[in-house]
């Protein structure tokens, strides 16, 4: 079966061009071109990737991306003609995996999405190791439960969810605490104390959420 990538795109003539690229690598797309449609279509049926225009009608990419992230890790791609690096920044703090600024040729944005399915695919590889069932809060290291509260279940879906990537005190925060209540940030590391203890009776020689002094914490599987 073909992956499907969802293009949301309200310029007709490039969102057609998207999907003329994309089909001929191999892939099925789908497009849409107004932002209000777009979290309701992802809920509905997840796509293999989304390929996200960060100015819609109806709803900024920036609100989209964050909304679907607070039900789904589906990659996205965004699209956009801003070049300020305080808006590159921005998309990727509200989880989008790649960032593609206009103009650029249709090959690199088949280049970028094959690239960013390939990290996902290693990623899904890695479940192995650790799965995680986001609709019931439960996870499973090598096979044994842990019994995480909801919060520090959050804490490492998000983490897990991008391998690699230091994600510093604020953006847990955010991403965790989104009714945007006050709290302290010594709370993350006491959530992140608890959430390494509980992983360390599991796999006692093996170290997943690490620390980068002064910056944030990153989750890397063996």
């Amino acid at each position: 079966m073909k992956q499907t990538i969802l293009i949301v795109e309200d310029e007709q003539r490039l969102a057609n061009l998207h999907r003329d690229y994309l089909q001929q690598a191999g892939f099925a797309t789908e497009c849409l071109e107004d932002g209000l449609l777009v979290t309701a279509r992802v809920r509905e049926s997840l796509p293999a990737l989304i390929l996200l225009d960060l100015m819609l009608p109806g709803k900024d990419g920036l609100d989209i991306c964050k909304e679907i992230r607070k039900f789904s890790a589906v990659p996205i791609i965004m699209v956009t003609a801003r070049v300020e690096e305080i808006d590159r920044l921005l998309g990727l703090e509200f989880g989008a995996d790649d960032y593609i600024c206009k103009p650029f040729s249709p090959r690199e944005v088949v280049a970028r999405v094959k690239a960013v399915l390939r990290r996902s695919a290693t990623l899904q590889d890695d479940s192995t190791f650790l799965h995680l069932d986001e609709e019931r809060y439960l996870a499973t290291l090598q096979g044994q439960v842990l019994d995480l509260s909801a919060v520090e279940f959050q804490l490492l879906s998000i983490l897990a969810a991008k391998p690699g990537r230091i994600l510093n005190r604020d953006q847990l925060m955010d991403r965790i605490y989104n009714d945007r209540r006050i709290v302290c940030d010594r709370t993350i590391d006491s959530h992140i104390k608890k959430l390494r203890r509980k992983i360390s009776a599991v796999t006692p020689d093996i170290e997943v959420i690490h620390s980068v002094y002064g910056v944030g914490y990153k989750y890397e599987a063996p």
